[in-house]
């Protein structure tokens, strides 16, 4: 197997780089959505890149920032700040409400905001769990020296390093800095796995790769940096059984269940993030 998709780029008050889902394939492992966010300045004192709170169901969020910040409040009553090479994982379950501001002091001082925002589909009998929020500074977040580069294990395991992070199901998701002509070879057994190079080139199992693009290949890499070196990013895992319906910030394996929970957001039968009032509407009303 092996597939590459290429990036669809919009603005949603800051550039973004949608890989997942696309009409190739829906999801690499339990990854169903992939965005690479930025680098975006936003104006002192507007509000220009800030996402108001929304709902999520059946889905985890995993925020993973290269430089700037966010913030991070939730209907459970969470407020965390979220700071380069931190992992944010919010699960929704049955349901949660989540908004992402940019803080003040990122505006002031002109720094951009950068980094990876992506979504893991829940396994079947986990997706009406209650929702929770875990946060994991930099600090701990395994990180060693290879050959030529930097690999550092976000979630999962790699080159005998393993992360503290709990996902769902086996995760793989992997932070590779590698110099001009630097390589690595990597195995997760029974995995999906893909690579996304978020800067410079590589070529990924003999396949080459531009920058921007995400190569999904099996359960085995062999990543060579181009001659500018690369930062690839790594995501996969074991593949979950089913079919999964996503409709804007919701996902599951039961359509009624994606409905549903539109109709209740609608309605404003979510709970919402405290001391918030502005809010996202469904698409299309």
């Amino acid at each position: 197997m092996s597939l590459q998709i290429s990036p669809r780029t919009s603005d949603i008050g800051f550039p973004v780089r949608r890989l997942l889902p696309s009409r190739l394939q829906q999801r690499v492992g339990p990854f169903i959505f992939v965005d690479h966010m930025g680098p975006a300045l936003f104006a002192p004192g507007g509000t220009a890149g800030d996402v108001r709170q929304h709902p999520h169901i059946g889905l985890a969020t995993v925020t993973y920032l290269f430089s700037g910040a966010m913030m991070h409040r939730d209907s459970l009553g969470t407020v965390q700040r979220i700071e380069p090479g931190a992992i944010n994982l919010m699960t929704a379950g049955r349901g949660i409400v989540h908004s992402e501001r940019m803080p003040a002091d990122i505006r002031e001082q002109g720094i951009a905001v950068h980094g990876m925002q992506t979504w893991l589909a829940l396994p079947t009998a986990q997706q009406d769990m209650a929702p929770d929020f875990a946060h994991y500074p930099a600090s701990a977040i395994p990180e060693t020296q290879i050959p030529g580069g930097t690999l550092r294990v976000l979630i999962g395991s790699a080159l005998g390093l393993q992360s503290p992070v709990r996902a769902h199901s086996p995760t793989t998701f992997l932070d590779l800095q590698l110099q001009a002509g630097a390589q690595i070879a990597l195995h997760c057994p029974g995995q999906e796995l893909a690579v996304y190079l978020a800067e410079g080139e590589a070529t990924v199992n003999a396949q080459s790769v531009p920058g921007f693009h995400l190569q999904i290949e099996g359960d085995a890499l062999q990543v060579q940096a181009g001659p500018a070196g690369c930062r690839a990013i790594v995501l996969g895992g074991e593949p979950l059984p089913g079919q999964r319906h996503v409709h804007w910030n919701f996902v599951s394996s039961s359509l009624e269940k994606v409905k549903q929970a539109g109709q209740d957001w609608q309605a404003q039968r979510f709970t919402l993030v405290p001391r918030e009032t502005d809010w996202m509407p469904l698409p299309g009303l």
